[in-house]
């Protein structure tokens, strides 16, 4: 959700508040220049290593962000703190709580996020380690203090954290990096898959189609993404009609979602958590958008989607579509729901009432 806090950052700022940002590296150390303009001041640790992080009570995610040094930095002021998932909450105990607020950013339910990973991988360790974060995270999440906000992405979310007894949850949603409905009336000319396809969810769903949908309608299909399999590439190829587009800029994915006549975007994480933002990316920039009932249950979205629950069901909806003219009276309808959900401007404003 790296989009999802730099879009904050960026609506904050625009408010006037100077954030102090303190983070994680990743890896090798990427250009701040962006962070540094917006930012007041930017402080970067290093994670631990695996060999001081393992621990049968926290989650490794969680252990390897235990910094000493970030909690002393914090404890030198009393600004207040707006700490970034659940993979920053290791150190909430030492934080000096007098007379500042502290909120936590809940990105999903952690414990379903990797079970859900678990599920998809083939790899042996990979699986083995999923679980475990899995098992770790449904017995930490619980002990959290109970005394702080949490600003959870979906409604779904929400309910969660009621369930386990925390009193102040609250839906506010992502921010999106786009915040007008920009989509085209009239009739594309494509049907559209794209997501990072990296990411093994996003290489199963694009699979699925290649295997199970884009050969029933005799459509052109492109599949767009970064770092695409050999998999999907073999599959692309063999499959008529479909075209591949591997790592594209972001004006070129633009450019796909406006000449697109439909969006296809399945999911199969039987218990999706959180919100996508390549649905909201769809929604902003495309025309009709085909999903299933994982993707858009929950995200108040439903109704400016075109929802299959199975192959046979999303390749009748697009033969239903493709010649079916996209028209403002549906432009109208995503600008009431999404200018009413996903306004940056509006959901800063809940953060900056708690926080100060």
């Amino acid at each position: 959700m790296a989009i999802d806090t730099l879009n904050r950052i960026r609506a904050f700022t625009k408010k006037g508040i100077k954030i102090h940002l303190h983070y994680f590296q990743d890896h090798q150390r990427c250009s701040s220049q962006e962070l540094e303009k917006l930012c007041e001041s930017v402080h970067v640790y290093e994670r631990k290593k695996v060999t001081e992080s393992l621990s049968l009570h926290t989650p490794y995610f969680v252990k390897c962000r235990c910094s000493n040094t970030l909690i002393e930095n914090l404890n030198k002021d009393h600004h207040p703190i707006l700490l970034e998932g659940v993979h920053t909450t290791g150190i909430i105990n030492e934080i000096n709580k007098n007379n500042r607020r502290v909120c936590v950013r809940m990105h999903n339910e952690e414990s379903v996020f990797f079970r859900e990973q678990a599920r998809c991988t083939i790899s042996p360790v990979k699986k083995t380690y999923y679980l475990a974060e899995s098992i770790l995270s449904k017995k930490y999440t619980p002990t959290l203090p109970k005394n702080c906000m949490y600003a959870c992405v979906s409604q779904e979310d929400k309910d969660y954290l009621k369930h386990l007894g925390f009193t102040d949850v609250r839906f506010i949603p992502a921010f999106p990096s786009w915040q007008e409905v920009d989509s085209q009336t009239g009739i594309g000319n494509l049907c559209l898959y794209h997501g990072n396809l990296s990411v093994i969810e996003n290489e199963k769903s694009a699979l699925w189609l290649l295997c199970n949908v884009f050969n029933k309608v005799r459509v052109p299909f492109i599949i767009a993404g970064k770092n695409p399999s050999k998999s999907i590439q073999k599959a692309a190829a063999l499959c008529q009609n479909t075209c591949l587009v591997s790592n594209p800029s972001h004006s070129e994915m633009d450019d796909l979602l406006q000449k697109a006549h439909i969006n296809i975007l399945p999911s199969f994480n039987k218990n999706f958590t959180g919100t996508s933002l390549k649905l909201l990316h769809a929604l902003y920039k495309g025309r009709h958008c085909v999903t299933t009932p994982d993707m858009a249950y929950g995200t108040g979205l439903e109704s400016a989607c075109h929802v299959g629950t199975n192959a046979n069901a999303i390749a009748s909806i697009i033969s239903q579509l493709y010649y079916l003219p996209f028209e403002e009276e549906e432009i109208l309808l995503r600008k009431k729901i999404l200018y009413s959900i996903y306004n940056n401007e509006q959901n800063i404003d809940r953060f900056i009432n708690y926080l100060w």
